[in-house]
């Protein structure tokens, strides 16, 4: 990997054209790859990494993706998927099966808690929450001798609260686990995770990556620092039947914690991400540095703004110095917390209401993190399926409102509020 800036990266890294060849990452819509002999691909089945088979496990669209994500990350290896959720399930089904145990924080994405608290609990993996705010000795007494993992969102989902992602990795590391950290709303341009002692982080490509809400995405990255072979994952470490007899660790090293996640899970649940949604994502990837710090500087005058109104009764957002998490965002994120901000209303929730439908600029969407500006109520849409007490776990307010500052010009976007705020 060379020592290029991340600016530079966005755009240079992943594909490398050749004398003659395309200067733009080419869509290569296929499913399959042609070979001159059936020993070379006898060879690509018993060492997959070495080139493309099918397109369901593997593409050079999408490789090319991968290596920049990766490098963006600065990990070893990355692996596409349909989308944010999948991403999230291969990530943890790579390593957990029935009988297993996942400490997570509380304050995570809807459909992640929902994934974790119903879905994951069917298949036999139990889930315990914790507060992550709470103190080390607290947040140790969820831990069996059956956790895999802990589990947490660099900026949470809509609660905007900075992960003490230092304080995680220690307590996964001292109980043999790795920390798995979902990194969406930061983007590697204004957190690294994995410089503080994460070892997989996880994106919705939905997001911030893409930037242009026009197709759905998800990755796994890996750090490839984490020990698979401490004795508490013998699905890397030993023979895998359905795979020619591979110990992944034995067979490729500090990788093996990815190349089993494409072999295995993308092989078996084919929940692959599209060639031209990685064409598209790499677009969004090549301006993601310019519009990160468009983001977050729109959404700190804004945060700003809403703190100052006598229509508002707390703005979540950690450049803020009355917010929790200000010593964090100095630490985590001092180039800025991305354009995501929660904030509640005076008149609860039909207040709420009332001032997302009396917006003209913002759109009220089932989404977050684009160019444009966007707003939700998160209790009556995104986390909807959660029942009162899990919604204050996950630190929603019922008159919370969840705004995704866009790159628009700020004066339009906060003139835009105000005359919401006062209708």
């Amino acid at each position: 990997m060379n020592s290029w800036r991340i600016e530079t990266k966005c755009l240079h890294e992943g594909y490398k054209p050749g004398n003659g060849e395309p200067r733009v990452l080419p869509i290569y819509q296929s499913t399959t790859y042609k070979y001159d002999s059936s020993e070379e691909v006898a060879m690509l089945f018993d060492r997959p990494d070495k080139g493309h088979i099918y397109s369901r496990i593997s593409n050079p669209t999408n490789d090319a993706l991968e290596k920049k994500i990766a490098a963006l990350e600065g990990g070893i290896g990355a692996m596409l998927a349909a989308s944010g959720q999948s991403a999230t399930f291969v990530a943890v089904m790579n390593i957990c099966q029935a009988g297993d145990h996942i400490v997570s924080s509380s304050t995570i994405y809807g459909g992640t808690f929902n994934l974790f608290n119903v879905t994951l609990k069917k298949m036999g993996i139990d889930v315990t929450f914790v507060d992550q705010d709470a103190s080390e000795e607290e947040i140790q007494k969820a831990f069996r001798p059956n956790t895999k993992i802990l589990f947490g969102e660099s900026i949470a989902n809509p609660k905007i609260s900075i992960l003490d992602i230092e304080k995680f990795a220690r307590i996964a590391h001292r109980n043999g686990v790795p920390l798995f950290v979902d990194n969406t709303f930061a983007t590697p341009v204004l957190l690294r995770p994995f410089e503080f002692g994460a070892d997989i982080v996880i994106h919705s490509t939905t997001k911030y990556l893409d930037g242009h809400a026009i197709c759905v995405g998800g990755v796994v990255v890996d750090s490839g620092n984490f020990d698979w072979t401490n004795g508490k994952f013998p699905s890397l470490t030993d023979p895998d039947p359905s795979y020619h007899g591979i110990s992944y660790t034995e067979t490729f090293g500090n990788a093996a914690y990815i190349v089993k996640a494409r072999y295995q899970y993308m092989r078996d649940l084919g929940n692959n991400m599209s060639p031209m949604n990685a064409f598209l994502t790499n677009l969004g990837l090549e301006t993601l540095h310019l519009r990160m710090e468009r983001h977050s500087e729109n959404a700190r005058k804004v945060a700003e703004y809403l703190d100052q109104h006598d229509k508002i009764i707390s703005v979540s957002y950690p450049t803020l110095k009355s917010d929790k998490y200000y010593e964090l965002h100095k630490k985590y994120l001092p180039r800025g917390c991305s354009g995501v901000i929660s904030f509640r209303i005076k008149g609860g929730r039909a207040a709420a209401a009332r001032f997302m439908n009396n917006l003209k600029l913002a759109s009220i969407v089932v989404h977050v993190a684009d160019a444009r500006t966007a707003v939700l109520h998160p209790a009556s849409m995104t986390h909807r399926q959660l029942t009162d007490e899990q919604l204050f776990a996950c630190g929603i307010e019922p008159d919370m409102v969840r705004l995704s500052v866009g790159i628009e010009n700020i004066e339009d976007i906060i003139e835009d509020i105000r005359q919401a705020l006062e209708a």
